[in-house]
């Protein structure tokens, strides 16, 4: 049991049952209440005909049944699918249909959607409502499916598939990681020994549940009896006032929402305190933004860094690192830039393009090993064989280099990924809608600086001969094609072709380089 992820809340449910486990507005569960809830939708999956290997998707805000999703659906060998509720239709349609999901659990704010999923995704037999009204017409109730009588979880190979989590596809469909229970229980392990979760601790669940950074803590948390603290959504005024109404210890922010707590104008006022740690991550956090957080929120800060192929913590910047370089010691000061140390249990190592280590300070690309790391990409062989090789190394897409202390210093992407807000975005992806507009010769998306988002998304566009269109036009023609955070968010217009290498390779640094000149990084 162990190596199921199921073991994380069988602990708790024994040790702490009648510890709060879930705040979630008026809902309050103990963890002897979150096992029941747990354990009885567990069984009634089974109660509806699915199987072992079976793909349950979510499509939700943050909730207390959201939480349940996690904990119950991998519970017995179901595969849990969260997706991205920023995705377009046509994207979450793509990854229900690619994944083959049987039932899909849906809250108030996508209800109509998931409707339209059903009915446009074959496989898809039964939509089941997890709001807080009356139970709609053509769907099953959560709560009542949660109220089922429950018992054991069915005992499990580690290497059985325990989520598939999908992310931006280099050729420019989404593509999904699959993470076994092994990765998502050492994931937890790593979890809890780079944060060190205690039993008192309560973690306000502020990014969105679909999204790993945040997934990372949910077994962590639960494995040691600390309490989940929920809010539907991110908005910097109700994560102040839920830190201190509910006393929250720790919390997990990108830095595009540490800058909108930084900046709001209740922060002056609201009491804080009980804050113990601040995680943050998904891109780099500016350091003049990480100086005046750290004097707002006097707390530790860990940094983290991570991918979905690593179920996702890779790498840590711990608190002494922050607090030593924030008082400008060296080499710590330097550390700042950089993502920290592997944690325990995890290798990272960064090689030269024959495979070769390379030397200290020497670009390269960062590979990982260990037990998190994904079992492969489904349905993809090919794109898992080109990311994981014999030895069990994932190679990563993301160039670095390495201090004397093996501290990495993330300064660019072998892939086309541009961070926006913490959200991976591909650029294939926006390519792809591009060249649908009639009026589109050539074009290449990458990523520029942006004061509030790290980055934006940015395309260099070269229409046909003849034809005409306005930056406003070719966004527009995207937005039904791709999510919003996707979208460009600047165009501009090249009236010769863009500049390629001699086998025809589209040479998008040197369209970045002016607009990354005089930064360190061409990453932010």
């Amino acid at each position: 049991m162990g190596e199921n992820v199921g073991a994380a809340l069988e602990r708790a449910a024994r040790l702490f049952a009648d510890r709060e486990a879930v705040v979630d507005g008026d809902t309050r569960w103990s963890y002897a209440q979150l096992n029941e809830r747990v354990a009885g939708f567990d069984a009634a999956l089974g109660g509806l005909g699915l199987q072992q290997g079976d793909v349950v998707g979510v499509l939700a805000l943050n909730s207390a049944a959201h939480l349940v999703s996690w904990l119950a659906i991998p519970r017995s060998g179901r595969v849990l699918n969260d997706l991205n509720v920023r995705l377009a239709p046509a994207e979450l349609e793509f990854i229900l249909g690619d994944s083959g999901a049987r039932a899909l659990v849906v809250d108030d704010v996508f209800l109509e959607m998931g409707r339209a999923l059903a009915d446009a995704c074959a496989t898809v037999e039964h939509l089941i409502y997890a709001g807080r009204g009356e139970t709609p017409d053509g769907c099953l109730s959560f709560t009542e499916l949660a109220a089922t009588p429950g018992g054991p979880a069915a005992p499990l190979d580690a290497d059985t598939v325990a989520g598939i989590f999908y992310t931006g596809g280099t050729t420019g469909l989404p593509k999904g990681v699959m993470l076994t229970h092994r990765n998502l229980v050492a994931n937890a392990k790593h979890t809890l020994i780079a944060i060190k979760y205690a039993t008192d601790d309560r973690y306000l669940h502020a990014a969105p549940m679909f999204h790993l950074a945040n997934g990372a803590s949910v077994f962590a948390l639960t494995w040691v009896g600390g309490t989940h603290v929920i809010i539907p959504a991110f908005d910097p005024a109700l994560w102040l006032r839920t830190v201190a109404e509910h006393r929250v210890t720790r919390a997990l922010l990108v830095p595009t929402m540490v800058t909108m707590v930084a900046h709001h104008p209740d922060v002056a006022q609201t009491d804080i305190s009980s804050l113990r740690s601040m995680l943050y991550g998904a891109s780099p956090m500016p350091e003049e933004l990480l100086r005046t957080a750290m004097q707002l929120f006097p707390c530790d800060w860990i940094q983290a860094y991570g991918m979905t192929e690593a179920a996702p913590i890779v790498t840590c910047l711990s608190p002494e690192d922050h607090r030593r370089g924030l008082e400008g010691e060296e080499p710590f000061a330097a550390r700042l830039r950089s993502a920290g140390t592997p944690v325990v249990g995890v290798e990272a190592e960064v090689r030269r393009g024959d495979g070769s280590l390379a030397d200290l300070g020497e670009p390269g690309e960062i590979w990982v090993r260990g037990p998190n790391v994904m079992a492969g990409y489904f349905h993809r062989e090919e794109e898992t064989a080109a990311a994981l090789d014999a030895d069990g190394w994932y190679h990563s897409g993301d160039a670095a280099y390495q201090d004397a202390g093996g501290y990495l210093f993330i300064v660019d992407r072998v892939k086309d990924m541009i961070i926006s807000g913490g959200e991976n975005v591909y650029s294939t992806e926006v390519e792809n809608a591009l060249y649908q507009h009639a009026a589109v010769l050539e074009c290449a998306v990458f990523g520029v600086p942006d004061e509030q988002w790290g980055e934006r998304v940015h395309a260099a566009v070269v229409l046909k001969p003849e034809q005409t269109a306005e930056e406003a036009e070719l966004i527009d023609h995207c937005r039904p094609l791709i999510a919003g955070y996707k979208l460009p968010r600047s165009i501009e217009f090249h009236a010769e072709p863009l500049p390629k290498s001699g086998a025809g390779k589209l040479l998008k640094r040197e369209l970045r380089q002016p607009h990354w000149e005089g930064r360190e990084r061409q990453v932010s």
